[in-house]
């Protein structure tokens, strides 16, 4: 069962039925409509999740994630915009953004 979780859920992500941002079911709640045990579907959403189809964002839920790449570009655009209106330099934002990285 766990790996038609993620089948039918990855499948759908790249059909398009799983459009990003779409909020999946929370694991009991699918376990329930599966009737299933909630731990196989959680292994089935970190297995989701390590495989970069879905997120999890604590107490908010689980989502599909972005798969082309859009969400990072806005983000991008938005914290370079913020820049410029701070007036930092081009140079100092690839500063703070080198020192920021991990």
């Amino acid at each position: 069962m766990f790996s038609q979780i993620c089948a039918a859920v990855s499948a759908d992500i790249a059909a398009g039925r799983l459009p990003a941002g779409t909020r999946l079911p929370p694991t009991r709640a699918l376990a329930a409509q599966l009737d299933i045990a909630v731990n196989t579907v959680a292994k089935a959403y970190r297995e989701l999740e390590v495989g970069g189809y879905i997120e999890g964002r604590g107490r908010r839920g689980t989502f599909v994630r972005d798969q082309s790449g859009a969400a990072g570009e806005r983000e991008v655009i938005r914290f370079v915009t913020t820049m410029h209106s701070l007036g930092t330099s081009l140079e100092d934002t690839l500063d703070l953004v080198r020192r920021a990285w991990p």
